[in-house]
């Protein structure tokens, strides 16, 4: 994979997420890994989701991952960190049928042996989009026009 990466970081994936998905490094931060968990889901990356979930609070099963087909990811906030904890807001864009749906969530994260780790998220009331937003796909058109069923 050349192409940029999911994590709309416009980076190369093999620049970007590749390594951290192959083992060769560590998130850095806590928003790093929320960019990287989301391009293992775009991936199918399950050894990955699991790797980087906090000890037992990983599910048993994770689903089909290939069943969504995700648009884009925004960062909303991603406080600084305190210590070894951190939360990140985050809106990923899918698609649901013919039409464009959202996980909006406030995710926790915990840094155990100077690695940082998913704990478990907060699901948040949907993002307002405007017509003349950025498309959520990352296609650098306007909502309306890109995905106006939105």
């Amino acid at each position: 994979m050349s192409e940029c990466c999911p994590c709309g970081s416009e980076q190369s994936y093999c620049a970007c997420c590749g390594p951290l998905h192959r083992g060769d490094g560590e998130a850095a931060s806590a928003a790093q890994l929320m960019r990287s968990r989301y391009t293992a889901f775009v991936c199918g990356d399950e050894e990955y989701l699991r790797r980087t979930w906090q000890g037992q609070r990983c599910p048993s099963t994770l689903g089909n991952l290939d069943a969504t087909q995700w648009l884009g990811l925004r960062l909303l906030d991603c406080p600084e960190e305190q210590g070894d904890n951190a939360e990140v807001e985050f809106v990923a864009f899918y698609l649901q049928g013919a039409r464009v749906a959202q996980l909006h969530e406030r995710s926790r994260f915990v840094r155990e042996q100077g690695r940082w780790h998913y704990v478990d998220g907060e699901m948040l009331a949907a993002v307002k989009l405007s017509r003349n937003d950025p498309c959520c796909c990352g296609s650098g058109q306007k909502q309306k026009k890109c995905h106006p069923e939105y």
